[in-house]
Order: structure tokens, then sequence, then C-alpha cells
């Protein structure tokens, strides 16, 4: 029997928003990393800045490293979580897999580029205690990123030997954070940009050194009172330009246990970070992930700042991102795909009772080098029924991409043989 089925390659947009009414709006947003602090780690020090900011909006626990052991498994390791976070996918798709950032697939577009496109009158900026963010992930200058430009950065002190002479114990990292929050603190107060990138780094050298002990612990103290110095200029800003912010602050990896001092594997203690947040109309997802066990990842913060920034994202790189919003309604999470004999079984918990969910899949994926998968219309069904089955009889073997795709959110999950 013939399959009847909706093919075609996707051109459409997602729009968070009118795009026209956005590009006049105060909406901005602001997100800070903070390197190498677990949860657990966190709440063993007073941190009275990042509590007022989640008073304003919340906290939740959360994680790193993809899915245990299934293609998206990703190193927590700095640079990769960083990437994580600016492009809203797991190692699978952005291709950092260590410090080194060899070949990242620019392919899987970054924040700050969606931003570009949708508003390129707009300002950005970064401040940062890494050169490479700016440089290699961001990738500015790069044909690969369209000659991506920041309006404003303020990074690279690190090669500078003469003004931050370099120590054994690391101090001169410890100034450079300093530079860089207050730069940013005075520039985020007077200029207001639409969409900044704040990165820290003291935090983990002191892990790296001391481990779970006193100076990591004075360290996370440090990074709090920075994140007050932030926290007033944006809330300066609110008040006197009637601007509308949104910060994120979070980690890029917890700490192997019980000494604390390296990273890089799959332990939960690795995978353990946090989200705090000021933002407003926190969904269930993360307002109840304890509860109900559905723990936010740093894949999440990407599609909540395209929310609240209102971008316009084409359909085909939406349905690539891993992430889902922390803010507004949702349609569906904790999607599974199961192969079986000539079928794949699904499911997924729904989060709103509202429409139904359109089941796509792809058997290529072109997407990582520039082309377009042509996307089969499989099956539909409403969000409450929780699961479906799709027939793969007919279909070659070997991969296959699948989107739920619900009324307000999308998942994807890879099979591959």
């Amino acid at each position: 029997m013939a399959l009847n089925r909706t093919v075609f390659s996707l051109i459409l947009l997602f729009a968070f928003g009118s795009v026209a009414t956005a590009q006049n709006s105060k909406n901005k947003v602001l997100f800070v990393i903070v390197d190498g602090i677990s949860y657990e780690q966190l709440k063993k020090v007073q941190t009275p800045n990042l509590d007022a900011i989640a008073k304003a909006g919340g906290m939740s626990r959360a994680y790193v490293g993809g899915e245990k052991k299934t293609y998206s498994q990703t190193p927590t390791i700095s640079a990769v979580g960083y990437n994580s976070l600016l492009t809203g996918t797991w190692v699978n798709k952005h291709n950092v897999w260590d410090n080194n950032i060899k070949k990242p697939n620019y392919h899987y577009w970054t924040i700050f580029r969606f931003f570009r496109e949708t508003y390129p009158a707009k300002r950005t900026a970064i401040f940062s205690t890494w050169l490479d963010n700016r440089t290699k992930l961001i990738g500015t200058d790069l044909p690969q990123t369209g000659n991506m430009k920041m309006d404003y950065f303020f990074d690279g002190f690190e090669l500078d030997t003469i003004n931050f002479p370099h120590d054994k114990n690391a101090e001169y990292i410890s100034k450079i954070d300093g530079t860089v929050v207050d730069e940013a603190a005075e520039y985020i107060r007077n200029e207001g940009p639409d969409l900044s990138w704040v990165y820290l780094e003291f935090t983990d050298d002191m892990g790296h050194r001391y481990g779970n002990s006193d100076p990591f612990y004075s360290a996370i103290r440090r990074m709090d009172a920075q994140m007050g110095q932030l926290w007033k200029s944006v809330k300066e800003r609110e008040t006197k330009h009637g601007e509308n912010w949104q910060i994120f602050i979070t980690t890029d990896h917890g700490r192997g246990e019980p000494a604390g001092k390296n990273h890089g594997g799959q332990s939960d203690a690795e995978r353990s970070t946090w989200i705090v947040t000021n933002a407003r109309d926190l969904n269930e997802y993360f307002t109840k992930s304890a509860a109900r066990k559905q723990i936010p990842s740093i894949v999440d913060i990407l599609p909540t700042m395209a929310r609240h920034l209102e971008l316009k994202i084409p359909k085909e790189q939406f349905f690539e991102l891993d992430g889902i919003p922390l803010t507004g309604k949702i349609s569906l999470a904790e999607m599974t795909a199961k192969k079986g004999d000539g079928k794949i079984d699904l499911s997924w918990t729904a989060q709103n009772s509202d429409g139904n969910v359109k089941i796509w899949l792809a058997v290529t994926n072109q997407f990582e080098t520039g082309g377009n998968d042509r996307y089969m219309l499989m099956s539909q069904a409403r969000v409450t029924d929780g699961k479906a089955v799709i027939d793969i009889s007919k279909l070659p073997k070997g991969f296959y991409k699948i989107v739920l795709e619900g009324k307000y959110n999308t998942l994807n999950r890879w099979i591959v043989d």
C-alpha cells in the first residue's frame, strides 16, 4: 500500500510573537556562565545575590551532558557546555567536544546569530574571561557564521601578561573576572545592550586546584557578589528606562565527587548544574521540576531567551533545537523513541491539553552539512494521548530523525542503527 504522507522541506518560520512589534520591544536578555559549580556545592555557600534574583523569578537544579549512553551524550567539559547553551543543542549537533574547539558545526546557529538575523539594528555584547568564546564559539568574522559581528566585546585579557601577570594560584583570573564584571555592569547600566553574555572562570580554577574546600567556596561567594553588581545594573535599567530584562545565570558542568577537582565524565555530580533566573511566567516544567523529576537542562535556556526576545527562527532550525522553553505554555516533554520490528514506538508527557501532536520523520541528516531534510508527516495524535506508533517498514534503514510538533513546543530524537 502506498504511503499517504505529507512530504516537504521545511522553509516556514517559527516566530515568537510579532516581529514587527518586537523591533520596538524593550525586552532584553543577559545570560551569565560561571564556570564549574555543581548544584550540591553551590548550596553549601550563602549566595544572597543569587537568592535575590531567584526571588524575582526562580531557581532549579539542572543538568548538562545530554542523555546518558545515547547518541547525545555530551562531555561535561567547559566549552562543550557553553556551546550547548549558545546553540540549544547537544554535542552530536554542535560538534564542540572539548576545549580545543577544533571544528564547531556552525550550521547550528548560536543565539547571537538568530538575534542578528532577526534584528540587524539591535545591539549585542560579550564580556568574557576567555577569548575563544567570541572568536571560536560565536565565531566572529568567520565566513561559516556569515561574518558574525558583536557590537561590543570586552575579552582577551588572559593574553595580557603585562596588566594581568600569570601566577601559580590563578589570582590573575580572579582579577580578570573582576575587571570583566566591572565593565559589564557599567556598560549595561549606561548602554543597555539588547543581548549580552558574561563569562567568568575563577570558580573552576579554584575547583581544579583545591576541590571542595574553602578556596573554592570563597570563589563562589566572590562570584555571588559579582552577580549582585550585574543585578543592580539591570534593575537600574528597568527603573530608569522601562526595559524588560530577562537574566539567566548558570554553570557549564559540575564536579566529580568526593574530591571535586575534576570533571568531563558522566557521573551524576559532574552532570549536576543549576539555573537562576528573574524570568516571569516560569512554567511548571521549571517550577515543579523537583516534584515531577523533570529536571531542566542547559539547552532549555536558548528557546526561553528566544521567546523573550521574540526571535524569528526558520522552522527546520527550530526542529533541531534540543531544549524546551522554561516560560509560557509548552505542550509536551520527556519524549522517548524506541525502534521495533518495522515500527517506532513514541511516548511523551503532555504538559498542556491543547491541540494535537504532528509526528514528523526524516531519514537523512543533511542539515548538519548545510542542506535540507525532507520531513514526512507520519501521523497525528492528541497531545493527551502521550504515545503513538509509526510504521517504518517501507522506509530506508539506518537513521531516523523524529520530531514531535505540539502547539507550543517541539521535541526531537534520533535513532541510529
